[in-house]
């Protein structure tokens, strides 16, 4: 479900939040689907359960998930929910062409990139 490299430089709360948000993107996890409780996927991703919690605080500020005291977490099956996760796309896809600019490609260059490759789902290189 989640797999978190430990050696990327981004902080795993990040993984975990973009994580989740990806596979809400993909469809993999559906609205109304109960995540599990921060403890046991904690324990199943190896790292301390603030690190998880402060995550689904983000994913819950951000109407990516909603909790409900004693029951748990869960994804959000609303409009809010897939606002966030474009959002989240664009803040990523604009990251991406800052760092292709720092790194000298051109805007038609960066133009051609996405022409080539929007409609398909694998890696680039």
């Amino acid at each position: 479900m989640i797999q978190l490299d430990f050696k990327s430089g981004v902080p795993i709360c990040d993984q975990i939040v973009n994580s989740f948000i990806k596979l809400k993107a993909l469809g993999v996890l559906k609205g109304e689907e109960q995540l599990p409780s921060v403890r046991a996927l904690a324990s199943k991703l190896s790292v301390n359960p603030n690190t998880v919690q402060k995550a689904y605080a983000i994913l819950e500020s951000n109407g990516i998930i909603y909790s409900v005291k004693g029951k748990g977490s869960f994804i959000s099956d609303d409009e809010s929910a897939q606002a966030a996760v474009m959002l989240a796309a664009r803040k990523d896809f604009i990251a991406a062409i800052k760092s292709a600019n720092d790194l000298g490609l051109t805007t038609d260059e960066l133009i051609q990139l996405v022409k080539n490759h929007s409609d398909k789902r694998e890696d680039i290189l």
